[in-house]
């Protein structure tokens, strides 16, 4: 079955199997994502399934599932509160793309390369690590935002250290950050399982995430409220954008160090 698909086009496969699950996806009495979203969806689908195969693709697929649950824990508790994502959690195209932009970039980069005449082996592996981290990024802020506003019991502003009521823009508990360091690694295991990174590369990714998603928090409790046009799309983008550059940056270090 896998060599069958291995020898069709990637890119009609990409095609059948997201129309399949979009038809799925359409029907379900459960919405993960809004019909624009699903849309959407298909589109980025499409575009890691065609440009990096079955491997992207669940790494993918893996953020969007457990991204999707997390969002739903102590779902009416938090909309009780006034803290819960907006349409009880389904996602729009502005959260397919300020979760996914990074990582449509990085697939597109791999695609763009070989038609350089440069040696390939080394961009490849550092756009594959930023493709993961991205996801290891925005699943750490996605665990410990949602896991914090349901359960942290003490919820502290970043930038002043002072108690804040849980959902405050720049708010980090234990609960959360935990939880997203759990998250971080579940999704860095997953694309060194599929022979996306190395082993060295599960560490980048984790360390950059955490990295990333702690300075999220510093742009939520600083600039976020001042500028108009940064919402929590475009911080997402800053976000995932900040991971993926701190993974890749601390490969290059760890290579020139050994």
């Amino acid at each position: 079955m896998l060599s069958t698909i291995h020898s069709l086009n990637p890119w009609l496969v990409a095609v059948g199997l997201n129309t399949v699950l979009l038809g799925v996806a359409w029907i379900a009495p459960k919405k993960l994502l809004t019909p624009t979203g699903l849309l959407h969806a298909w589109f980025l689908g499409v575009l890691i399934w065609g440009s990096l195969g079955w491997r992207g693709y669940v790494v993918v697929l893996f953020y969007f599932l457990v991204g999707s649950t997390v969002t739903r824990v102590g779902m009416a508790q938090k909309e009780a509160e006034g803290i819960a994502e907006k349409r009880s959690g389904a996602r729009g195209p502005e959260n397919v793309w300020g979760s996914a932009l990074t990582a449509a970039l990085c697939a597109l980069g791999i695609l763009v390369v070989p038609t350089f005449k440069v040696e390939t082996g080394l961009i490849t592996y550092l756009l594959l690590l930023g493709y993961v981290a991205s996801f290891s990024t925005k699943l750490s802020d996605t665990c410990a935002s949602e896991v914090g506003k349901a359960y942290g019991k003490r919820t502290y502003l970043i930038t002043t250290l002072q108690a804040v009521p849980r959902g405050t823009e720049g708010a980090i508990s234990l609960e959360g950050t935990l939880a997203g360091i759990v998250g971080s690694t579940a999704i860095a295991f997953l694309g060194w399982g599929v022979g996306m990174i190395d082993l060295p590369g599960v560490v980048f990714c984790v360390l950059a995430a955490f990295i990333a998603t702690n300075l999220e928090s510093v742009i939520g409790a600083t600039l976020q409220a001042q500028i108009d046009w940064l919402t929590n799309e475009v911080v997402n983008i800053v976000n995932t954008l900040i991971g993926a550059i701190a993974a890749v940056l601390l490969a290059l270090i760890w290579r020139w160090l050994v």
